[in-house]
């Protein structure tokens, strides 16, 4: 695949490099590029030095991807939410790894696209820009090449809905509070003075049947963030019996991935996706005696 870019009035006298970096280009691609088939502009190979002329036309192509040691494996559900030839966005179902891992080391969301690639007699490798955990559902938004993955990575924003346990007041909040290992767990996690700064901001949309409907906006992006940060308020999700919640109603955590906000690498258009809350979420808003329907709009 090949992109191309035009230079502007003023753009005139500009190296090649800071041209592309300011496309939202990437350092390490562009390297790759340069070390690889190389720019072209009007059609005549150059440097990145190569200072540019209003009207000038840059080239290049997008180098080969890494070989990848994901198998398929095709009786994996998969659900594709949106895919063009730079982003693919995926609904994730609860109980399914997003990548393999030590404990994982297959039946993965990545395993699942390597066979559908497989199906379609096509190449490629499972680059996940978000990842959320087995046990939480919805989107996972992933770069089908090494150009889109850092400007999908910098723009993307995703939104949770989670059900914790209690009734919290309706309307905005913010927990800011730090994040590190727990000593007790391999995987656990739990706020402590030494712990990274962590900043979660929600929005509590319902209250009922002794549970609160959260929507939550993760500013940064640390290990259960969500899950450690409504359990120190003293309201576990439900489900999550890592961190004090109960499975009385649902048998994981409450939590799940239902929109993603990010910048179209090519198009630069503003994009969002969303995906429906899934059947054992919404059996836990109806006993709350909320419309699940309603929720996206909320």
């Amino acid at each position: 695949m090949e992109l191309s870019y035009q230079a502007a009035p003023e753009d005139a006298g500009k190296p090649l490099s800071l041209f592309l970096r300011e496309q939202g280009i990437s350092a390490g691609f562009i390297k790759s590029v340069k070390y690889g088939a190389g720019f072209f502009v009007n059609g005549v190979p150059v440097h990145t030095n190569h200072r540019l002329q209003p009207g000038q036309t840059v080239r290049f192509a997008l180098p080969p991807e890494q070989p990848t040691t994901v198998q398929p494996q095709a009786d994996i559900p998969l659900h594709i939410v949106y895919e063009d030839d730079f982003v693919l966005a995926l609904n994730k179902p609860a109980g399914i790894a997003v990548h393999p891992t030590l404990n994982y080391p297959g039946g993965t969301l990545a395993n699942a696209w390597m066979a559908e690639l497989q199906r379609r007699n096509e190449t490629g490798v499972f680059r996940p820009v978000n990842r959320i955990d087995k046990d939480t559902s919805g989107l996972v938004l992933c770069a089908k090449n090494s150009f889109a993955a850092p400007m999908l990575a910098e723009t993307a924003e995703k939104r949770y809905y989670a059900l914790v346990q209690g009734q919290l007041p309706l309307g905005r909040g913010q927990i800011d509070a730090p994040i590190g290992r727990r000593g007790d767990s391999i995987i656990g996690r739990c706020v402590c003075e030494n712990g990274k700064p962590s900043c979660t901001q929600y929005t509590v949309l319902a209250v009922g049947a002794g549970h609160s409907l959260v929507r939550c906006r993760p500013i940064t992006g640390r290990t259960h963030q969500i899950r450690v940060h409504f359990s120190y308020l003293g309201h576990p999700l439900a489900g999550d019996d890592l961190y004090g919640g109960s499975r009385q109603h649902i048998a994981r955590q409450a939590l799940h991935c239902g929109r993603v906000e990010f910048v179209h690498p090519v198009s630069k258009a503003a994009m969002r996706l969303e995906c429906p809350l899934p059947p054992d979420f919404c059996r836990l808003l109806a006993e709350m005696e909320v419309n699940a329907t309603t929720v996206e709009h909320l």
